[in-house]
C-alpha cells in the first residue's frame, strides 16, 4: 500500500496541474479575447502599419495548360504578424496559446489574397487545415493550406522548345501601406523535396515585391515567380521523328519509275494526308494565338516538302508528255517526205531523249530534296536553342 502513495500523489498533481493550465486557458479567452477585443480592427501600434512576414511551403504543381493559360499548385500559406492586443506576457505562464478553428474568427488577420487566382479553396478533411498560435508577446503565426488554380501568362513563340514563367502574386485588398504592409520571411520559400512535372523541369524559384497603386491608393504585394521548362522529349517522340519520316517517305518517289504513276501518286497523296492530320493532331491542345509558334514552322515546312515531292512528279511526267506532244510534229515530217517506215524509226529515239531528261529531274531531286532539308533542320534547331522572345527577356 505505501508502494501505491508516491504514484497516487504523482497522478493527483498531474490532474491539478492539468486543471490549472485548462483554467488559465479559460481565463485567457475571457481576458484576452472579450468584448473589448474587436476583430474588425487592425491591430495597429503608434500609427505603424502591420508587418506581415510572409513564407510559402510549396507541396506541388500538378497540372501546367497551355490551352487554358494556367496552372494548379498546392501550398501551404504562413504568415506572422504581432497584435499587442493579445500579448499575456506577465499575466499566464503557458508558452504559446494553440488555437481551434472554430475560434480563430474571433481573431483579426490580414486580408490576404492571391491576384491571379481562377479558382481555389482551402482544404477542409478532415477539419479545416487551419492553425494559429499566440505567442506571450503578442506574436500571431497563422498558417493555412491552399489548392487552387491560378493564371499564367505564357509565351508560345517557340513551342514545344520553350521555358515559362508562372508567377504567384498575393496582396491586401482593402488595406493600404498605411494599414498593413507584407514582407518575406528570412526564408521566402520552401518546397517539398523531389518536387517534379511530367511535362516541365522545375528551375528556379524566387521571391520579389511587387506594390502597387489603384486610384493613387498604395496596396502590399509580394510575388514569387516559378521558372519551368518544358521537357521536349515527348514531342520528339510523338511529332518531330514521325513527321521526318513522312517526309523522308515521300522521298521514295523519286526512286520510282516514271511509269509507275498511279504508285507516285497514291504515295504523294498518302504523304500529304498523314502530314496534314499529324499537324492538326499536334496543335489541337493548343490555344489559337495570332503568332508563328516553333511547331508551326516546322509541321509547315514538312507538309510544303511533301506537297514539293507530289508536285515533283507531276512536272517530271507532264514534262515527258510535252516534249512527245512538242516532237510529234518532227516525226510526222518524216513519215510525209520520206514514207512511213522512216517516221516509226524516228519515234523510239525521241521517246528516249524526253524519258531521260525526266529521270534526270528524278535523280538531281534525289539528292536536293535531303541536302535542303537537311539545311532547314539545321537553321531551325540552331535558331530555337538560342533565341530568347522579346517578350520574355529580362533586363
Amino acid at each position: 500500500m505505501s508502494m501505491d502513495r508516491p504514484f497516487l500523489v504523482v497522478v493527483c498533481l498531474l490532474q491539478v496541474v492539468g486543471s490549472s493550465n485548462v483554467s488559465q486557458r479559460h481565463e485567457f479567452f475571457d481576458v484576452i479575447l472579450n468584448e473589448d477585443y474587436d476583430p474588425r480592427v487592425p491591430p495597429l501600434l503608434k500609427g505603424d502599419p502591420v508587418l506581415n512576414t510572409i513564407q510559402l511551403y510549396i507541396l506541388g504543381i500538378d497540372s501546367i495548360s497551355a490551352s487554358t493559360m494556367d496552372f494548379k499548385m498546392s501550398f501551404f500559406i504562413r504568415q506572422r504578424w504581432h497584435d499587442h492586443r493579445l500579448a499575456f506576457r506577465g499575466r499566464f505562464d503557458f508558452p504559446k496559446i494553440e488555437l481551434d478553428t472554430r475560434v480563430m474568427s474571433n481573431v483579426w488577420v490580414p486580408d490576404l489574397y492571391i491576384k491571379n487566382e481562377k479558382k481555389a479553396n482551402t482544404h477542409s478533411v478532415t477539419v479545416p487545415n487551419k492553425l494559429m498560435h499566440i505567442y506571450p508577446d503578442g506574436l500571431v503565426v497563422y498558417s493555412m493550406r491552399v489548392t487552387g488554380t491560378f493564371s499564367c501568362q505564357m509565351y508560345l513563340h517557340k513551342y514545344p522548345l520553350d521555358q515559362q514563367t508562372c508567377s504567384i502574386q498575393m496582396e491586401s485588398y482593402g488595406y493600404s501601406t498605411d494599414t498593413l504592409k507584407f514582407r518575406w520571411n528570412d526564408i521566402p520559400l520552401v518546397q517539398r523535396p523531389n518536387l517534379t512535372l511530367p511535362q516541365f523541369e522545375i528551375g528556379h524559384i524566387t521571391n520579389h515585391t511587387c506594390d502597387i497603386t489603384y486610384a493613387n491608393v498604395s496596396f502590399t504585394c509580394l510575388g514569387i515567380d516559378i521558372e519551368m521548362s518544358r521537357a521536349y522529349g515527348y514531342y520528339i517522340t510523338q511529332v518531330y521523328i514521325p513527321s521526318l519520316l513522312i517526309v523522308c517517305l515521300s522521298w521514295v518517289s523519286f526512286w520510282l519509275n516514271i511509269d509507275a504513276i498511279p504508285a507516285r501518286i497514291s504515295l504523294g497523296l498518302l504523304t500529304i494526308l498523314t502530314m496534314t492530320t499529324q499537324s492538326s493532331g499536334a496543335r489541337a491542345t493548343l490555344p489559337r494565338v495570332s503568332y508563328i509558334k516553333a511547331i508551326d514552322v516546322w509541321m509547315a515546312t514538312c507538309l510544303v516538302f511533301v506537297f514539293a515531292a507530289l508536285i515533283e512528279f507531276s512536272y517530271v511526267n507532264v514534262k515527258a508528255r510535252v516534249q512527245q506532244r512538242r516532237k510529234s510534229s518532227v516525226r510526222e515530217l518524216p513519215l510525209l517526205l520520206h514514207g512511213k517506215e522512216d517516221g516509226i524509226k524516228e519515234k523510239p529515239r525521241l521517246d528516249s531523249e524526253s524519258r531521260d531528261e525526266a529521270r534526270r529531274v528524278d535523280k538531281l531531286s534525289r539528292i536536293i530534296f535531303p541536302l535542303v532539308f537537311l539545311c532547314f533542320n539545321i537553321i531551325y534547331w540552331s535558331v530555337y536553342s538560342v533565341w530568347v522572345p522579346e517578350m520574355q527577356r529580362k533586363d
